[in-house]
């Protein structure tokens, strides 16, 4: 049995949020159960509101505080990952200390997961027993302050990773762009028109690219990975691994005459997606920033065959010195960061994964990226639609919407920009060609300023939609009624109900996006995780969706999941607003919940050095004890549950507090006659 105790005074709040809690839990009765039953454990009122959240809750709340003498407070409403900022700002106001309240989630664990009235009820009035416990056991705490390096990392040099970068530079700090490419621009230097303006991607990307090159106060790292980040939020130190273009970029002045005299020419299974050709030494595409040729040791003669061969490339340039260094070795490059933005962008899904559309087995099916570079004018055919001949121009088209995404066999998720790129592609098509062209689509998903608009102008423009997914592409006549050499889609129309087989001269597959396919090791790297999908976890889908879990480590465009081009440069914007916030106040305010060592219990056993997944954790050889780097942990409990000897401790997590919290959940803190009540 517990003592009763007089020494707090607990105000308990509890929220209606509308009828998201009030629509299945009887909301007064769980205010007065607070007032009644657990007034021997300190609570001295406990009230009920709409909203509590609103400014007039906090009001109700502060009024409390200051009138009542509160010294603690705990808010029944919605998960502390939504709303916990608010109600300690409004104590903090009050002049409480802000981690003297607690949030009892009684909508997520309580409303929205049950449906008998009865049973949520009870469960709300355990749920605030075990806050108002373990409100009893809080300790003031004081955020930890870091003061934070102006220089800021960006990872990508995508549109995203651009945005980023030069948003951050025109405010006049030093940006870091690193690219593992040759080139800045990514997927979007390979597109050839924009959805829904039909604004050329080459328009709107190269300026950036340019102004990214010769700014001032960004600094381009192309042809590089960033291999380790050491450090915390404010103060991260982190090793950039260049690798050897073989081109001096300091005397190289991108004439050109380099790759115009090598003799070797390969397929370009990079930019222009397998169907076009490039030079062992190359720059990517005409606009590359920088445009400073690399040489590909796979390929080049001197590399496969020996010293003595070839060598054109350095015969024929004009520069003084050379600026061909064909024993070029790798760099190591080590910055010093405040702040870090990863922008690393997607994968294209492959395509041979679905073998009954015949993708790699049948030549004239095609991958929507191959058809934009088709579409370029830059591209191989120079704009031309034709076959794989390279001569044939096809006289009708069957667009397959939705490859390898909306799935299960593969992805299970929307990727975004297939409908619109396939619509874009269509009209691009009929411009180009007259053809006939047939969209097969599941769902038709349009739904951004003027996107509904582009559709109705690819209607008007004469593209037949067939609703229905696509179960095979075959090369293969079933009667004399089907021509040889077509291609013909086997396809259930469901808007008519019958199954349809439509001939066409090229297929083309609007093949989704994914993950980058080292989204996972680029994660651990940075100190932050993936999804199940793949993507990188932000820390709020909704009100943080540029922030991750391992504070000063943003995400932007496509790295965090699906997105089409102006979503991505408002990410990029939006995560440069954010740390130029920070380094504008040079100093951040840190969580206060942290673990911490009782250096007195530590045996040495090093048995949470290998777990911490935030590598806060460090042993000190010469005093044999554990050491935690406040600035790095993230207060996860994962070192506090493995120490065998309980030398650590997670303040706002400590043992009274959870164990005070279970007991309350248990209703053991109440009078058995109560809790029999």
């Amino acid at each position: 049995m517990f003592e009763r105790s007089e020494e707090e005074r607990i105000g308990v709040y509890v929220c209606h949020c509308g009828t998201n809690i009030a629509g299945v839990v009887d909301v007064d009765s769980v205010a007065r159960f607070a007032a009644e039953r657990l007034k021997g454990r300190g609570v001295v009122l406990s009230r009920d509101y709409t909203f509590m959240c609103s400014t007039t809750g906090q009001d109700l709340i502060q009024k409390d505080i200051l009138e009542q003498g509160l010294t603690r407070v705990v808010v029944a409403a919605c998960s502390p990952h939504l709303h916990e900022g608010t109600f300690r700002t409004a104590c903090d106001r009050a002049g409480l200390n802000p981690y003297l309240c607690e949030l009892a989630s009684i909508r997520e664990h309580v409303a929205w997961v049950h449906t008998d009235h009865a049973a949520a009820t009870a469960k709300a009035k355990a749920v605030v027993s075990g806050a108002v416990e373990r409100a009893r056991h809080d300790v003031p705490l004081e955020a930890i302050h870091v003061p934070v390096d102006a220089a800021t990392l960006v990872v990508g040099g995508g549109i995203a990773g651009i945005q980023a970068a030069l948003e951050i530079a025109d405010a006049g700090h030093e940006v870091y762009l690193v690219e593992r490419e040759p080139s800045l621009g990514g997927h979007m230097a390979q597109l050839d028109k924009t959805f829904p303006t039909l604004d050329c991607a080459a328009c709107i990307l190269t300026p950036k690219m340019a102004a990214a090159g010769a700014h001032p106060h960004l600094h381009l790292h192309t042809w590089s990975e960033v291999e380790k980040v050491e450090g915390y939020v404010g103060n991260f130190t982190v090793t950039i691994r260049k690798r050897p273009r073989y081109v001096l970029e300091d005397v190289c002045t991108g004439c050109g005459i380099c790759i115009e005299k090598c003799p070797i020419v390969v397929v370009d299974q990079v930019h222009e997606a397998g169907i076009g050709f490039r030079k062992s030494i190359y720059t990517p595409f005409t606009q590359a920033v920088p445009n400073i040729p690399v040489i590909d040791t796979e390929t080049c003669t001197y590399y496969v065959k020996g010293k003595g061969s070839c060598r054109a490339c350095e015969k024929f340039c004009p520069t003084e010195p050379n600026s061909i260094v064909f024993d070029q070795g790798e760099q190591r490059i080590t910055l010093r960061v405040g702040n870090i933005v990863l922008a690393t962008g997607y994968d294209m899904f492959d395509a041979r994964r679905i073998p009954q559309y015949g993708y790699g087995r049948l030549p004239n099916v095609f991958t929507s990226l191959e058809l934009e570079r088709m579409c370029n004018a830059g591209g191989p055919t120079g704009g031309r639609v034709t076959l794989r001949d390279g001569k044939t121009r096809p006289q009708s088209i069957g667009i397959i919407h939705c490859v390898g995404s909306r799935d299960r066999n593969y992805n299970n998720y929307c990727s975004a920009i297939c409908c619109m790129q396939s619509l874009k592609l269509a009209h691009l098509v009929r411009e180009r060609t007259g053809a006939e062209v047939h969209n097969f689509y599941i769902d038709l998903r349009t739904a951004f300023k003027d996107y509904d608009e582009f559709y109705q102008r690819v209607l008007d423009e004469g593209v037949h939609f067939v609703r229905g997914k696509v179960a095979e592409v075959s090369s293969v006549p079933r009667g004399p009624d089907e021509e040889p050499g077509k291609l013909f889609v086997q396809v259930e129309d469901t808007l008519i109900g019958m199954q349809r087989r439509v001939p066409v001269d090229m297929v083309v597959l609007s093949a989704g996006l994914q993950p980058r396919h080292d989204a996972k090791q680029v994660g651990q790297t940075f100190g932050i995780a993936c999804s199940s999908n793949g993507w990188f976890i932000e820390k709020h889908a909704k009100l943080d969706p540029i922030s991750t879990m391992t504070e000063g480590v943003f995400v932007a465009g496509c790295a965090q999941g699906p997105k089409d081009i102006p979503a991505s440069v408002s990410q990029g914007a939006a995560t440069a607003a954010r740390i130029l916030m920070r380094i504008r106040q040079g100093e951040l305010a840190l969580e206060p919940v942290r673990a911490s060592v009782l250096a007195e219990r530590c045996s040495g056993c090093r048995l949470c050095n290998g777990l911490c997944p935030f590598n806060a954790i460090s042993f000190d050889p010469m005093r044999r004890v554990t050491e935690i780097n406040s600035a790095l942990c993230q207060g996860c409990g994962t070192c506090v549950a493995a120490c065998p000897a309980g030398a650590i401790q997670g303040s706002g997590f400590s043992n009274e507090q959870v164990l005070a919290q279970i007991e309350g959940l248990l209703l053991r803190n109440l009078e058995p006659e109560e809790a029999l009540a």
